[in-house]
C-alpha cells in the first residue's frame, strides 16, 4: 500500500536560504537541460528523413535519438544511453565545472532531470510540450533516499535535522520511498510518500455488487446537486464580495510598486498568502463534501467534464468589410470562467474518487451530453425544456429544478451504460421502530360534538411552548427564575 503524508516544516533562518539558493539552482540545471535535449535532437537529424520534436513526425531509427542529451550515448557494454542517462552520467562533469553544485544532495540532482523526462514522456503520450520554468513555477526537489524521521524532526541530506508540525503519525511498517519539499506562499511543506507491501490496496467493489448509486451535478448556485434531492452549498471562496474587494486592493498594491523592488516584492508575498488561504479553505470543504458524498451509496456517478474547453476565450468575431472586431460575448464569459475555476469541479472530483477508493466504492463517469435538457420521466430531448434553473418538460409537462433533473438523469445513464442491478429502496423491509414521516398515521379528524384528548393536543402544546420560548426546547419558562422564585414556582413545588 502506498500513502502520501504532508507535513509543515519549520526551518531555520540558515535551513530557509539553502532551501531557496539550492530551488534557484535546481530550476537553472533543468533550464539547460531541457535546451540540451532539444538543441541535441536538432543536430543529430538525417536530412531527407527526420522527426519534428513540436509535430511528432518521421522518426529516423539510425541516427534520430527522441530528446537527445549531449554527451556520450553508449554503455561500456556496448548498449545505448537513454537521454536521462547521459544527462546523469554529466553530473560530476557539472559539479566541477560548477563547484557551488556540491553543496546540492545527488539524489536530489538526478531526480530533477528525471522530472524532466517525464514531463518528456507526457509529450510523446499525447501531452504538452515540456516548458521552461520561471520563478512561480518551479517550488519543489526530491529526495529518493537518506531520509530520517525522529519524533516531530526531520533529517535532509545536507540540510540536517528539521523540526516539523507532526500532525499525524506514520503508521508502524511502513517504509519511506521519497521526500518532496516544497515552498508555498505561507511556508515550507514536505511530503512523504510512505509504503507498505505487507498490506494490501484498498479494496476495489465490482460492478455486480453495487446496489445503490448517486447522481451528482456539478453547479454553481449550489456546488453539487444529488440525486437524492438534497444539495451541497457552494462558499465562493474567491468569488464572493470580501475575497474580490481584498484580492483588488492587494493587487493594486502590487501594481503601484515600483519593478524590481523590495517593497514590490512584500506586497507580492501579501496577495500570494491571501491566495494561498483562500486555496486552503476550499481544499479543506472539498474533503469535507467528498466525506459526504462517499458516505451515501455504494458507487458515484460524476459526468466526464472536458472544464478546460469550457473555460477557453470564446472565438473573435470580425466584420468583413471593416475589418473590426466584433463583441463575441467574451466579456460576460470571463466571470462565469471565474465561477467555474473557484469552484474547482475537477480537483472536487479527484478527492471524491480518492475517499470512493478508500472506502472500496467506485466512480462512474457518463457522457454530459444532454443531461440537463433531458426528462427524467417520460425521457424527452429538447432544448426548450430548460429555463435558466427551471425545467418544463415539453412533452409531459413534468416540472422540477434543472439541476436535479441533471442529476436523476446522471444517475440514469450511469445504470444503463454499467448495467447495473440497483437496489430499489422502496421494496426493501423497513427495521422495527424506524419511523419516516410519510409513514406516520394521519391526524384524526374531529366530528362536531367530539372532544379532543390529551393525546390530540399533545403535539400543539408541544409546538406552543416551542414558539413562545427562547430556546429550542420545549416547555421552557419565559423567564429565568432567581433562587426565590423557584421556591414559590408551582412546577416545582408539584415535583417535590
Amino acid at each position: 500500500m502506498l500513502l502520501g503524508y504532508c507535513y509543515k516544516l519549520r526551518p531555520n533562518h540558515h535551513q530557509s536560504e539553502k532551501i531557496d539558493e539550492w530551488i534557484n539552482l535546481l530550476r537553472a540545471t533543468y533550464n539547460w537541460s531541457l535546451r540540451d535535449r532539444i538543441d541535441t535532437y536538432y543536430q543529430r537529424y538525417c536530412c531527407g528523413q527526420y522527426c519534428d520534436l513540436q509535430t511528432k513526425a518521421v522518426i529516423t531509427p539510425l541516427v534520430c535519438l527522441i530528446g537527445g542529451a549531449s554527451g556520450e550515448p553508449w554503455r561500456e557494454n556496448g548498449k545505448k544511453r537513454s537521454p536521462v542517462e547521459i544527462q546523469i552520467t554529466n553530473l560530476p562533469s557539472l559539479k566541477k565545472a560548477r563547484p557551488w553544485y556540491k553543496d546540492i544532495d545527488s539524489t536530489v540532482l538526478q531526480q530533477n532531470l528525471k522530472q524532466l523526462n517525464t514531463a518528456f514522456d507526457n509529450f510523446f503520450k499525447g501531452r504538452g510540450f515540456p516548458k521552461f520554468k520561471n520563478r512561480s513555477r518551479f517550488r519543489s526537489f526530491t529526495y529518493s533516499m537518506g531520509v530520517k524521521l525522529k519524533g516531530n524532526k526531520i533529517y535532509l541530506p545536507k540540510l540536517g535535522w528539521m523540526k516539523f508540525y507532526n500532525s499525524r503519525p506514520i503508521p508502524d511498517g511502513f517504509k519511506i520511498k521519497s521526500v518532496t519539499v516544497r515552498k508555498k506562499a505561507d511556508g515550507y511543506y514536505v511530503s512523504l510518500r510512505i509504503e507498505d507491501k505487507s498490506i494490501p490496496a484498498f479494496p476495489v467493489k465490482n460492478l455486480e455488487e453495487i446496489q445503490t448509486i448517486t447522481g451528482l451535478d456539478m453547479g454553481l448556485g449550489k456546488l453539487v446537486y444529488c440525486s437524492d434531492k438534497s444539495a451541497i452549498d457552494n462558499p465562493k471562496f474567491a468569488t464572493n464580495k470580501t475575497a474580490k474587494r481584498l484580492q483588488k486592493i492587494r493587487q493594486r498594491r502590487v501594481s503601484r510598486k515600483n519593478k524590481y523592488s523590495k517593497n514590490k516584492q512584500k506586497a507580492q508575498q501579501r496577495l500570494s498568502r491571501f491566495q494561498h488561504k483562500i486555496a486552503v479553505k476550499r481544499e479543506a470543504y472539498q474533503w469535507q463534501t467528498a466525506k459526504k458524498i462517499v458516505d451515501k451509496s455504494d458507487s458515484i456517478a460524476v459526468e466526464d467534464l472536458q472544464i478546460s474547453n469550457m473555460i477557453k476565450r470564446c472565438k473573435p468575431k470580425y466584420d468583413e468589410k471593416t475589418g473590426r472586431f466584433l463583441k463575441n460575448g467574451q466579456s460576460a464569459k470571463r466571470a462565469l470562467n471565474r465561477l467555474i475555476a473557484d469552484a474547482s469541479w475537477y480537483s472536487l472530483t479527484q478527492k471524491i474518487e480518492y475517499m470512493a477508493a478508500k472506502s472500496g466504492k467506485i466512480v462512474l463517469r457518463v457522457n454530459p451530453r444532454c443531461t440537463s435538457q433531458q426528462c427524467s420521466v417520460c425521457h424527452h430531448i429538447d432544448p426548450a425544456n430548460r429555463e435558466g434553473e427551471k425545467f418544463l418538460c415539453m412533452n409531459c409537462g413534468h416540472i422540477d429544478d434543472a439541476n436535479f433533473q441533471a442529476s436523476l438523469n446522471i444517475k440514469n445513464k450511469a445504470i444503463n451504460q454499467y448495467q447495473l442491478n440497483i437496489k430499489n429502496r422502496t421494496s426493501s423491509k423497513k427495521k422495527c421502530g424506524d419511523k419516516v414521516g410519510r409513514d406516520l398515521p394521519e391526524p384524526k379528524q374531529l366530528t362536531l360534538f367530539e372532544t379532543p384528548t390529551n393525546e390530540l393536543t399533545l403535539d400543539k402544546r408541544k409546538h406552543h411552548y416551542a414558539r413562545m420560548s427562547k430556546r429550542s426546547e420545549p416547555g421552557n419558562l419565559l423567564r429565568q427564575l432567581d433562587l426565590f422564585d423557584q421556591e414559590n414556582n408551582p412546577r416545582n413545588s408539584a415535583t417535590l
